[in-house]
């Protein structure tokens, strides 16, 4: 029987219950530890006496009967914090790399072309850069979720002297209708998955035997179904193609959101399976990605023998130039005009990237790993 029969004499057509009930199971441990704290509060208000709250707490205890093997359920609090382990593995296998990799010479890229000579150290700090402000994005939406909406009622909160909880939402219309903190875990899955397509794709490049920079783990690759000598990044491939996922997602629950009056509306119980799906998905593509990146290896003298090509070091041709008194502009003319020749000689390796290693050290200090 629902909370809601005393107004309608009829019972529901299947077909609409179908319908309007929430796809929300997942719920319901966080649902009874919110039910037992706000029991506890009717208890302090004194609306509930000893013997009462016994019996709440025993009749709750009941209802956890959640499959142990199903996905545990937390609050959005616990899915940033969730979100952030995960990263800090995933930051972890690739520091170690950039450590190790700090001084291996490899092409850097502009237009997926050769531009100019980079370490490997280096280029996989970039990753790391992108994933400390994803990890900030994940730690503001766990600090939005912490707000408590306990006391609003439906609308316009209770006349029954009920405790404040903590960090309470100061309107109640407000803290019924807010999806902010559902929107900022997915924005920041968005954003993450946007990044991770991004290392995805450079994986996949550097994987092929065109590139040949580094070899797939078998523990991270798959075979073909049909091709023996095939090893496929599909975790690189999977992770790239999530992406547009998880933007979909953020999309549409900010089109939910977008025109709804305040404060309940029902279109609100679409903001679970977006959410829900994106937890597993960032879950899901960090640990398999940290297995991925973990024992990728790495082809040092392909990577070598692709940051030897002196056209590289054309921009340094320039740049010495102007430290000869030239205007750049004049000095790009003059080493373009070389290049077209086919007479370019390159100048010395100058240092542009500082201490490549120092900058690892200081990214593990920050990820704390």
């Amino acid at each position: 029987m629902t909370l809601w029969a005393g107004r309608v004499e009829t019972e529901l057509a299947p077909e609409v219950w179908e319908f309007l009930k929430a796809d929300d199971a997942e719920l319901l441990p966080y649902d009874i530890e919110g039910t037992l704290l706000h029991a506890e509060r009717l208890h302090a208000a004194g609306l509930l006496d000893d013997a009462e709250l016994a019996e709440v707490r025993a009749t709750l205890a009941t209802l956890d009967t959640v499959d142990p093997a199903a996905e545990d359920v937390h609050s959005f609090i616990d899915a940033s914090a969730e979100a952030d382990r995960a990263l800090v593995s995933f930051a972890a296998a690739i520091l170690e790399h950039a450590a190790i990799e700090a001084a291996t010479p490899m092409p850097g890229y502009t237009h997926l072309q050769r531009a100019q000579p980079i370490t490997l150290g280096h280029h996989l700090l970039a990753w790391s850069e992108m994933l400390e402000r994803d990890r900030a994005r994940f730690a503001f939406a766990g600090a939005q979720a912490q707000q408590s909406p306990l006391g609003s009622g439906a609308l316009a909160g209770s006349t029954l002297p009920l405790p404040a909880p903590p960090k309470p939402m100061r309107n109640t219309l407000d803290a019924v209708a807010d999806r902010d903190f559902a929107l900022d875990y997915l924005y920041a899955a968005a954003v993450l998955f946007t990044h991770l397509s991004r290392v995805g794709e450079e994986l996949c490049l550097w994987t092929t035997a065109e590139f040949g920079f580094a070899r797939l783990p078998e523990s991270g690759a798959t075979g073909s179904s049909m091709m023996p000598q095939k090893l496929n990044p599909d975790v690189a491939e999977l992770a790239r193609g999530k992406a547009g996922t998880a933007i979909g997602r953020l999309t549409g629950l900010l089109a939910t959101v977008k025109g709804l009056p305040l404060a309940y509306d029902r279109d609100l119980q679409e903001d679970k399976v977006p959410v829900f799906a994106a937890r597993r998905d960032v879950r899901g593509a960090l640990a398999a990605l940290t297995v991925l990146v973990d024992g990728l290896e790495v082809d040092r003298d392909r990577l070598a023998a692709a940051a030897s090509d002196p056209l590289l070091l054309a921009t340094d041709a320039a740049e010495a130039l102007v430290r000869e008194g030239v205007p750049f502009r004049d000095a790009h003319e003059q080493v373009a005009a070389r290049v077209r020749a086919g007479t370019f000689e390159p100048p010395p390796a100058m240092p542009r990237l500082g201490d490549v290693g120092a900058a690892v050290v200081a990214a593990k200090e920050r990820w704390g790993c």
